[in-house]
């Protein structure tokens, strides 16, 4: 059964249309990996998915709750956004870490946040925070960052804070974990450690949806593809079906600039 329904989703910015009739489901425990070129409306589809951004029509549910629907003309009030938004973890291209927190502190922020809305948390902070620090320490292990907990972001290279940044969105056990270009914005020397955590990911049937322009990794790793242009999708199926085997001339087009060793940053 698919965990995630998207069906129709469109978004206009004004007069501009950067998704168009964008149709796809992910069943649970896949990865996805989402490929096209700077522009084709790639990272607007995770932050429609993120209620960064709010579709211009459509709908997508999550295990059959719809969380979104056009047709049903109302506004929601922030913290009903932020409920919504639980269902996903998101990681940005540049970290997004606050840099007077601790690295710990930066995983344990939301939880701590939504802690306080506890009708017992006054009565049991102590006991609360322990608990969720204990946590925090646990997903920066399994990022193998259990030395660097009490590091401020600026103590830490590029490749440790976007493992830092990964857990944070770990934190409240997201259901779908979404990742927008979590490479761009390293060296190529520090690229691997951060692809190798989210590949062990994958291989714990972690539930993502990757934006990325590192085909090897989406080819290896990834359960789904899809080839976006121009706001739409040309194409979707296995690596084997639309990266080996395209059928459309704009992924083959696309992908032969790759192979020729140009990438799209």
């Amino acid at each position: 059964m698919a965990i995630l329904e998207v069906k129709h989703i469109e978004k206009h910015f004004g007069r501009t249309k950067v998704l168009k009739d964008v149709s796809f489901s992910l069943e649970k425990g896949n990865a996805l990996a989402i490929i096209g070129s700077s522009g084709s409306g790639k990272t607007t589809l995770l932050r429609c998915l993120n209620f960064l951004e709010t579709p211009s029509g459509g709908t997508f549910s999550v295990g059959g709750e719809t969380l979104f629907d056009a047709s049903v003309n109302k506004t929601e009030k922030e913290a009903a956004l932020r409920k919504k938004r639980l269902h996903f973890g998101m990681v940005f291209q540049s970290f997004n870490l606050f840099p007077q927190y601790t690295a710990l502190e930066n995983v344990t922020l939301a939880e701590k946040l939504l802690a306080q809305e506890q009708p017992d948390f006054k009565n049991h902070k102590k006991e609360i925070y322990e608990e969720i620090n204990a946590h925090g320490r646990e997903l920066l292990g399994q990022m193998g960052l259990s030395d660097r907990a009490s590091h401020y972001p600026h103590q830490l290279s590029g490749g440790q804070q976007q493992r830092v940044a990964i857990a944070r969105a770990l934190a409240l056990n997201p259901d779908i974990l979404c990742f927008d270009e979590p490479t761009s914005a390293l060296d190529p020397e520090l690229t691997g450690e951060v692809l190798k955590v989210i590949r062990g990911l994958a291989e714990k049937k972690t539930t993502m949806i990757i934006v990325t322009h590192e085909m090897d990794f989406a080819r290896n790793v990834a359960d789904q593809i899809i080839f976006m242009d121009d706001g739409y999708i040309v194409e979707q199926g296995s690596a084997k079906e639309v990266i080996d085997n395209p059928k459309e001339e704009r992924t083959k087009k696309f992908l032969s600039r790759y192979k020729a060793g140009e990438r799209e940053e």
